[in-house]
């Protein structure tokens, strides 16, 4: 179904030259610019949303008559000013409109993530709240749970009509009806569309995203117009962003990342939001799309090296040995500009050589051949992965940030790229380093407090610093060296001082590590939890006819133990004798969300981890060569099961 009056169904094109956009201060609000847009540029296209094989486009001023419909749609629900509008589902252009119409009527959008339980969804909509707005039959089954539970959301409006248009519920709405309804009101009332461009203030809050929840429940993060804005000419000052970029949106909408870069990015910024028909077709709809612009996460990056290099084994000999030439040859460049090193005029020459046959076709088959600016965060990125894609002729960077800042601290400049930092503050942002060596920022961005007066604010905002919880220090040019959680830090019993995370995250630089908790605080040694990860230790395992049933036969299998010793004893060489891996156990399950193992982010939450395998982790310390568990699990229908399994555990010097 088209989102918008206006569709044209055309393929992408390429972005003509165009006049810079005027600069904006920061008392403007996304409305005002989402006006601005239909005003100066009202058939440039703003949204493109690919459906049933189709790209539909949708232009600045078909967007904004979109978005002022909706607002006076929900109006006439009841949405009022400061209210919350729960958003539900996988990226869709109709709920990104649904944002925007919330942030319109001075309400705010509170995107959850689809993939979370009904039980869970209760915690994050306070009773009381009114609309929600979801994509489908399966969002609205949930929310109609949580509403016999506590009698909220009063309304849901739902985007695929498949399944839930013969529900008998009164409160039930389509997303058309609800347009159409307030399509009347504007017509009916010839004032209406003018006032609700001014309703939003820069001191409303545009949206509420929620922490983590690592270390307690989830916090929730509000951020108002003033905020965003402020992001994003931090980041555009910086180069991180620039006019008219070409993004796809297929981050999780819950996620503050994808409000900064999807909704506030491109409204305030002109830039083009092109959806992918699902999420299963995103790498494939990539191709499409070719964004200018383009962030994955680490475990993202490494994923797309994984599945490249099995298309790559897959081709022909003569092809394997041209890209596997090639690609040392680039990733050795790579290398020498990483030391400050420039290359040859010779390697010039065989770099141009080799993007003509390698590096452009292989870009093309990504879809990044028009990407500009590759960024990754959340956690280190893997040497060889980094190299790889940068061996490629793209401009992969780090950067950081965090909800309570709008996802925009730090970043990587051209020129000044390392594999161990993230880069140097954007403009506009103030880092230093506490006492305790917390990480401590001062910007525009900042949020003001988390919602419902929580204690946490005055301790996370103390002194007009915000107080990100993360260890780091900054080198002698400025650039910010990220090295984990405060509230990480471990002792062994020796004394010696730990940080698991960055222990894991070196793990994970292998393709066959989805994840992997360290264990060791207040015992004598360290050993690890691992995860494989079932996709790329799947198909070695295929490569080297290691046959298996399910993901617990292949963790257990003699072939695979011996594959992670070798992972685990490789991450040895660089860790100091205290800190070295002793003992491991390979999972028969992933870490998961549903059973509070790692956060939506998948970020761990070690005291449940702790919990739900204290007897493996006791079997580690305890000598033991196996241990049986009984693992609880919660399946995708919310039902439980209990998953038996003996672990073998084994010593990593032996690899």
């Amino acid at each position: 179904m088209p989102m918008l009056p206006e569709v044209q169904e055309r393929p992408a094109a390429v972005e003509p030259p165009h006049e810079p956009l005027a600069p904006r201060p920061y008392g403007e609000t996304l409305i005002s610019l989402l006006a601005r847009n239909a005003k100066q540029a009202p058939s440039r296209i703003a949204v493109r949303e690919r459906e049933f094989g189709i790209w539909r486009e949708y232009s600045w001023s078909a967007y904004l008559r979109e978005v002022t419909a909706l607002a006076a749609g929900l109006e006439a629900l009841g949405l009022k000013h400061g209210e919350p509008a729960v958003i539900l589902g996988d990226n869709r252009a109709r709920l990104y409109s649904g944002m925007v119409a919330a942030a319109m009527l001075g309400a705010h959008a509170l995107p959850l993530y689809p993939e979370t339980p009904a039980a869970e969804l209760a915690h994050f909509i306070a009773p009381g709240a009114r609309i929600a707005i979801v994509e489908d039959q399966e969002q609205a089954d949930k929310l109609l749970e949580v509403r016999a539970r506590q009698g909220s959301p009063e309304v849901i409006v739902y985007d695929d009509p498949r399944g839930v248009s013969g529900y008998l519920d009164r409160n039930l709405f389509s997303y058309e009806s609800i347009l159409a309804e307030g399509e009347a009101r504007l017509k009916a009332g010839a004032g209406l569309a003018a006032a609700l461009l001014e309703r939003a203030t820069p001191e409303d809050w545009a949206v509420v995203l929620h922490s983590s929840g690592t270390t307690g429940e989830p916090k929730g993060v509000p951020l108002k117009h003033r905020h965003l804005i402020a992001a994003v000419h931090q980041a555009a000052e910086a180069g991180y962003f620039q006019e008219r970029d070409t993004l796809m949106g297929y981050l999780p909408m819950a996620w503050v990342g994808d409000y900064s870069f999807s909704v506030a990015a491109t409204i305030a910024l002109q830039g083009t939001l092109c959806i992918p028909e699902r999420q299963e077709t995103a790498m494939h709809d990539i191709r499409e799309i070719a964004p200018t612009f383009f962030f994955a996460s680490a475990r993202s990056w490494d994923n797309l090296l994984t599945r490249l290099q099995v298309r790559i084994s897959e081709s022909t000999p003569l092809k394997r040995r041209l890209v596997r030439h090639f690609m040392r040859f680039a990733m050795g460049i790579e290398r020498k500009r990483l030391a400050g090193k420039r290359p040859t005029a010779l390697e010039k020459v065989w770099k141009a050589i080799g993007e003509a046959l390698v590096y452009g076709p292989v870009k093309d088959h990504l879809g990044l051949s028009r990407a500009k600016r590759c960024y990754t965060a959340g956690e280190a990125v893997g040497e060889d992965t980094f190299l790889y894609f940068r061996g490629l002729g793209l401009n992969l960077k780090q950067f950081y940030g965090q909800s309570e800042n709008c996802a925009l601290t730090a970043a990587q400049r051209d020129g000044a790229v390392r594999l161990h930092t993230v880069g140097h503050p954007l403009a506009g942002v103030e880092i230093r380093i506490g006492e305790t060596g917390e990480i401590l920022i001062r910007a525009p961005s900042v949020f003001d407090g988390y919602t419902g007066a929580d204690p946490a604010t005055a301790k996370a905002l103390a002194d007009g610093w915000l107080h990100t919880g993360d260890a780091g220090y900054l080198e002698e040019d400025g650039q910010l060296v990220v090295l984990g959680r405060v509230s990480d830090l471990q002792y062994t019993a020796s004394g010696e001082r730990f940080n698991p995370a960055y222990i894991e995250n070196r793990i994970k630089f292998s393709p066959y590590v989805r994840d992997v908790a360290i264990v060791g605080a207040g015992q004598d040694r360290l050993a690890a939890l691992v995860c494989i990860d079932i996709e790329a230790a799947g198909h070695w395992a295929q490569v080297e006819g290691v046959g298996y049933t399910s993901y617990a036969d292949l963790s257990q299998k003699p072939e695979t133990l011996k594959l992670v010793q070798g992972v685990l004893a490789h991450t040895n060489e660089v860790l100091p004798e205290a800190l070295k891996i002793r003992r491991f156990v390979n999972l028969p399950k992933e870490f998961d969300p549903d059973d509070g193992e790692v956060t939506r982010t998948r970020k761990l939450r070690r005291n449940v981890i702790d919990a739900n395998y204290a007897k493996p982790i006791a079997a580690l310390f305890g000598g033991q060569d196996s241990v049986d568990v009984d693992l609880a699990v919660i399946y995708e229908t919310g039902e439980k099961g209990t998953l038996q399994r003996r672990l073998a555990i084994l010593p990593v010097e032996e690899a």
